[in-house]
């Protein structure tokens, strides 16, 4: 949690996800280094949490992830909306449709309560025809959050039956757990859940210009600034760890709220090759060039790094060998502490106890000798 007086920093919890860096790492970085007028990419943004932190610092950004669940979640951070705003929205939609595709087997009968899963069906087909208000995605984003979680004790904070809130289950491990526990979804109370959680995460904040956007930042294309005269100043990122490849099917029920299967989907589409260390180096060089041909000559790039611990790589030396002629200059690499310190990406795939692997910082300068 930051230290900085006045800087309300709870709608970068909007929604729980797994591979994500502290808020003061890029926010202490900005702060510190960057100018007025600096504008800063994240061609690997997951939830945003750099991209909140350029907000957070009146700084404009460009989040860019191939998964539509880590998109729609820093869109959520980016808008300027309020609770009046976001709860007109919420009940025009669900006093003006009818829900026209409603999942029925056995796991969404037991994962949702029949009423709660038609509105939320009715809310995913308005997102679909049209989620461009800025009231609209921030609603989207506080449903991800809700979708599913554990059961409180006091008034219900998700719309789900018992489940993780990070990761979604798989729909045959759930359903044995719910039948063997005898656990039965719960009518809740949709329009309080999204009002509790609208006045949490959408207070006063900074208005910074700030786009969030679906694609693969392998394609040059993907990274290119919103204005033809602007260059990144920063790039601020933590690319996926070599081994990790199931964000969609991990985060299948939000994947289906936003247009997705209801059905896990365990194919991996637009992702950070992992066959081997060379392929992943070199998929990773092809966004450093990438990144390097929009930003301006006297950009940094910093990147947090580190492993899971039943990966035979060492990542001191997978990120190294990817910054081999692409268009960057590693001057120097920082020990950023281990990831149970931070619960950074690499705690969360981890299935047994093991040591936990120590992350790094790589910070780097644009190379005026390899520009692409």
């Amino acid at each position: 949690m930051l230290s900085e007086p006045n800087v309300q920093t709870a709608l970068n919890g909007i929604c729980p996800y797994f591979t994500m860096f502290p808020l003061d790492f890029p926010f202490g970085i900005l702060k510190k280094q960057a100018k007025k007028g600096d504008h800063v990419l994240d061609p690997f943004c997951g939830r945003g949490t750099t991209n909140f932190a350029a907000r957070l610092l009146g700084l404009s950004s460009l989040g860019v992830d191939s998964s539509p669940v880590a998109a729609a979640v820093t869109a959520s951070k980016l808008v300027s909306t309020n609770v009046e705003e976001i709860m007109a929205e919420v009940r025009h939609i669900l006093n003006a449709r009818e829900s026209c595709d409603v999942p029925s087997s056995e796991f969404w009968r037991l994962a949702y309560h029949h009423e709660v899963l038609d509105a939320l069906c009715r809310l995913r087909e308005a997102f679909l025809a049209d989620c461009s208000t800025a009231a609209r995605i921030a609603l989207r984003g506080i449903i991800l959050g809700a979708l599913h979680g554990p059961k409180q004790k006091t008034f219900q904070s998700y719309f789900s039956n018992q489940c993780p809130r990070t990761y979604a289950p798989k729909p045959a491990y759930a359903t044995r757990f719910w039948r063997k526990r005898g656990l039965m979804p719960e009518q809740v109370d949709v329009l309080a859940i999204i009002e509790r959680r609208a006045r949490r995460y959408f207070g006063t904040l900074p208005d910074a210009d700030g786009t969030a956007r679906l694609a693969d930042s392998r394609k040059r294309e993907s990274l290119l600034p919103t204005s033809s005269d602007e260059r990144f100043d920063w790039v601020i990122t933590s690319p996926p760890y070599y081994g990790m490849r199931t964000y969609i099917p991990d985060q299948w029920l939000r994947n289906w709220f936003l247009g997705g299967s209801d059905v896990v989907d365990y194919t991996i589409r637009n992702q950070i090759a992992h066959s081997n260390t060379g392929d992943f180096a070199a998929d990773l060089r092809q966004v450093w060039r990438n990144a390097a041909a929009v930003s301006s000559g006297d950009a940094k790039l910093v990147v947090r790094f580190g492993g899971i611990a039943d990966r035979q790589a060492n990542p001191l030396d997978l990120l190294e060998n990817s910054f081999a002629n692409s268009g960057w200059r590693v001057f120097a690499i920082r020990d950023a502490g281990s990831a149970v310190e931070g619960k950074r990406q690499a705690t969360t795939f981890l299935r047994s106890d093991t040591k936990p692997m120590a992350e790094y910082d790589f910070w780097a300068l644009k190379d005026d000798g390899s520009r692409h």
